[in-house]
């Protein structure tokens, strides 16, 4: 599978100037003679999996009436679709299907922990899913068949939206751009920016690639409850340099002063916020999938290697790393920091976030983050 973005006249620089979280841009031909890792018959089976997230949406051009179907599937449901468009979305396929997660290097020229996942959506004719927004950067790639996508304005949640149906739907929707996308075609778009893909023809499979945005209060409520969990309740408010005032009701200035100051104790701390906002981005999709029933011994690890073993990264595994100002670095895996200090140990953090695998370099500085993330479940040999 060729997992290496065609720019044609554009470069990865421009793209961020000019089109990043500004405008849509439709590059064709971006992965050329792409082949998909995986079929329609293969993304069923994953609809039909206990722990994995899908969605079949069917609609009626005639009545405009949209219906909602929540995942794990019978295998027979596919069988019993009938002549009205529908399209059978999977969440998180990187997460499943290994040959699909190198296709994500190709976007290593945004940060790793803005990343999300993968999803992949397969549509009979007329299928989609209605026009809509997201809250979320989100690249488009035709991976099969033929797709029709329309571009409107920026809508946000005080945009009307269709009150009638299970399925997010902009009631009024006006196009401003549309396109046809072929296999290997790519569609951009910024957050917030209207859309609608409709499948031409049957066999229409899209992979959108989507990138994580929380939203200010999920990053104010986090960092707080964070904080709070590990600060005494002997830390309290004062105010020994209180003055007589004459206005006991008042709320004054060297009161507000006094509070600023609690806070930027605090905030004002990029280590600090480093620490929460790395363990914070890299927590796991699905939590309750993560981890190893296995554990490694550091000769264990030695003797693969020396077989020729690679390390993989997880299907799914999130990582970054942060340069402390006391020249340590963190490494963030899957929610978890780990302090680094030896350089062979910093180069190996930096290596792990750039390659989906590689063979690495293995002494007493590298061996224990290493043994420490394939005990977790973040890394695996092969």
């Amino acid at each position: 599978m060729i997992t290496e973005l065609n720019w044609g006249e554009l470069s990865p620089e421009i793209f961020l100037r000019d089109y990043w979280q500004k405008k849509p841009l439709l590059i064709r031909n971006a992965f050329p003679g792409f082949q998909p890792a995986i079929d329609a018959d293969e993304l069923a089976g994953l609809a039909c999996e206990d722990d994995i997230e899908s969605r079949l949406i069917i609609n009626d051009p005639a009545s405009g009436h949209w219906a909602l179907e929540h995942g794990p599937f019978a295998p027979e449901r596919f069988a019993e679709l009938g002549d009205a468009p529908w399209t059978l979305l999977v969440q998180a396929v990187d997460h499943w299907v290994p040959d699909v997660a190198p296709l994500l290097e190709a976007f290593n020229f945004i940060p790793q922990w803005r990343r999300d996942d993968l999803m992949i959506s397969y549509a009979s004719d007329g299928g989609g899913v209605g026009p809509h927004y997201d809250n979320y950067d989100v690249f488009l790639l035709q991976a099969e068949g033929v797709r029709r996508w329309e571009v409107g304005g920026l809508f946000g949640e005080d945009s009307p939206r269709r009150e009638d149906t299970p399925v997010m739907i902009l009631p009024e929707w006006h196009a401003e751009q549309s396109w046809e996308l072929n296999p290997g075609d790519m569609l951009y778009l910024p957050p917030r920016v209207g859309h609608n893909g409709v499948g031409v023809g049957d066999g229409c499979m899209t992979w959108s690639i989507g990138f994580r945005a929380p939203s200010h209060a999920e990053i104010l409520r986090g960092l707080t409850d964070t904080l709070c969990d590990s600060l005494s309740t002997d830390l309290r408010y004062t105010d020994a340099d209180l003055a007589l005032t004459a206005k006991p009701g008042e709320i004054d200035a060297a009161a507000i002063a006094r509070l600023s100051s609690i806070l930027q104790q605090y905030l004002g701390d990029p280590d600090r916020l480093a620490h929460w906002f790395g363990t914070f981005m890299t927590e796991p999709k699905y939590p309750e999938l993560a981890g190893s029933d296995e554990t490694l011994t550091a000769a264990e690890l030695a003797e693969a290697l020396e077989e020729g073993a690679e390390l993989v990264r997880a299907e799914g595994a999130r990582l970054a790393w942060h340069q402390n100002s006391d020249s340590s670095l963190t490494l963030f895996a899957d929610g978890q920091p780990f302090p680094v200090f030896a350089v062979a140990a910093k180069n190996l953090a930096q290596q792990l976030c750039l390659h989906h695998r590689f063979r690495p370099l293995f002494d007493d500085e590298t061996a224990p983050l290493l043994l420490a993330l394939l005990n977790q479940g973040s890394l695996y040999l092969e």
